[in-house]
């Protein structure tokens, strides 16, 4: 069976393009490593949503929201279930691999899970197939048009797409990190200031070998439960398989430190429990195709409006130290906000494969912004957006009309 548009990955990117290309008319079939949809949500257990808003003013009482489109359809519809916060920040990933599995087969999307993609087949320039590994054995796969939603750019760099690796000087990318959850927590008596307090003071005493400057927690959806995003694993290759397994190992270690240093140093800890990790280690940064168009911070600093925008964002510039402990930060002002190039959403050297999510084409301190789960949906719905139209227009992903394109996005939500 061949389809209109075959999507690799199914992350908030990879489904926002999958929607978008069938809502659009195309055929598609939407592949995806795991058992479920949601990608580091489902997988990593990244949680919250980062702030997907600006503000009017400086008194911060009016939101502005910039990702819009069909993560604003996700987030409401968690919202009628009751499985987010009142903000539209935590949420409960549980149900959103439900709601999202219902989203895509409502359009008529095909799943295939427990898929890898191990291959690519291109010829004149064109992807023609791919071939992934599952329980039938080896299958391959054909489509005119494909989305890259890996996340690590798998798709594009197996079709000879060009690429490069973390910041420019050294290739180092930004820290890999294991999410995990800590249950029977009485949060009342919990005190992030005075747990930071003694975090340090056991780090210069030589207690605490994890690197990172401080213990990042947040709330869950579930009573007495804290998220911890505090594991640090630096100087890895995401893209190397034994230093990804490297890294899972360390972060593994650092789990157990960071519980037990909690359990019997911080209070409202007392009883605290171990109840879950992340099925995968959650990498910040990896591949950055070589795209038409290379986005760099000066470019988002500058609150830059592209005259082929297809994305919003503004989420700070968040750059975690790759070589160790510290994290830093530019913040945008209030109203103020960059958009995000559709060429850099095109990898050099195929001409029917789009990237989305954090792998575009962009420098390491760009990526640094638009890597959140709220952009990385947005580009998702540009591509799909896109296909869609170039499956009617019979046109290659760079000769699609880009007014067609931005109408169609605005008309469907997506753009201010």
């Amino acid at each position: 069976m061949k389809y209109d548009l075959i999507v690799i990955g199914g992350g908030f990117s990879g489904v926002a393009a999958a929607l978008a290309g069938a809502r659009g008319g195309a055929k598609v079939l939407l592949v995806e490593k795991s058992n479920c949809l949601g990608g580091a949500a489902a997988n990593c257990l990244v949680n919250p949503f980062m702030p997907y808003w600006t503000h009017t003013d400086d008194t911060r009482k009016e939101r502005i929201f910039l990702s819009k489109g069909i993560f604003e359809e996700i987030v409401n519809n968690l919202k009628d279930a009751n499985a987010t916060d009142k903000l539209g920040m935590v949420f409960d990933e549980e149900y959103t691999k439900l709601l999202l599995n219902r989203m895509v087969l409502k359009e008529g999307i095909q799943i295939l899970y427990h898929s890898q993609l191990i291959g690519s087949n291109v010829e004149n320039g064109k992807v023609v197939s791919v071939n992934v590994a599952n329980k039938s054995g080896i299958m391959t796969l054909e489509a005119d048009y494909f989305v890259d939603a890996t996340g690590d750019g798998d798709l594009a760099a197996m079709s000879g797409c060009p690429f490069h690796l973390g910041r420019e000087e050294d290739n180092l990318c930004q820290p890999m990190t294991l999410c995990f959850r800590v249950a029977n927590v009485d949060v009342d008596r919990y005190s992030p200031k005075q747990t930071n307090i003694l975090y340090k003071e056991f780090q210069k005493q030589g207690k605490i070998k994890n690197i990172r400057e401080d213990v990042l927690t947040f709330k869950n959806m579930v009573d007495g439960v804290i998220h911890f995003n505090s594991t640090r694993v630096v100087k890895l290759n995401p893209i190397d398989a034994f230093d990804i397994t490297k890294a899972e190992i360390e972060a593994r270690e650092q789990v157990f430190e960071l519980v037990n240093f909690m359990k019997e140093n911080c209070d409202g800890f007392e009883n605290a429990q171990l109840v879950s990790t992340a099925m995968s280690i959650g990498v910040r940064e990896s591949r950055m195709m070589d795209g038409e168009y290379l986005l760099t911070s000066e470019d988002l600093v500058a609150c830059k409006k592209f005259e082929d925008s297809i994305a919003i964002g503004n989420y700070d510039i968040d750059i975690h130290n790759p070589e160790g402990s510290g994290t830093s930060h530019y913040y945008f002002p209030e109203n103020c906000y960059y958009t995000i190039p559709y060429r850099s959403l095109q990898p050099k050297g195929v001409d029917n494969l789009l990237n989305v999510g954090r792998c575009l084409s962009s420098t390491h301190e760009a990526q640094a912004s638009y890597r959140i789960m709220p952009i990385c949906c947005c580009t998702g719905q540009a591509a799909g957006t896109a296909i869609a139209i170039a499956v009617k227009d019979k046109v290659s992903c760079k000769e699609v009309d880009i007014n067609k394109l931005q109408t169609t996005l605005k008309n469907n939500g997506a753009l201010i």
